[in-house]
């Protein structure tokens, strides 16, 4: 529920390991040897994650590098839930 609710529980979310990143763009990241998937918040040389969710807390990262990928489309059981990210 982290990501709730722009990616509600049961969607599929679509990765590209090779697509840029830029700051608010979803993304699959590494933090503390777990993969994490968060919205990536860049802020003059300052690297963060955030979840949708206001009772998450807001992830620092040391750069670019922990992003694995970016998130390029959210689909699910409904057409209605299909959307694409870039």
């Amino acid at each position: 529920d982290s990501m709730e609710p722009e990616f509600p529980d049961g969607c599929i979310v679509i990765i590209d390991t090779s697509a840029e990143v830029e700051n608010d763009a979803y993304v699959f990241a590494k933090h503390n040897d777990e993969y994490i998937f968060r919205q990536l918040k860049i802020n003059d040389s300052q690297y963060s994650l955030a979840a949708l969710n206001a009772s998450y807390d807001t992830l620092e990262i040391p750069g670019l590098e922990a992003v694995k990928g970016r998130i390029v489309q959210r689909a699910g059981a409904r057409r209605s839930m299909h959307k694409h990210y870039l």
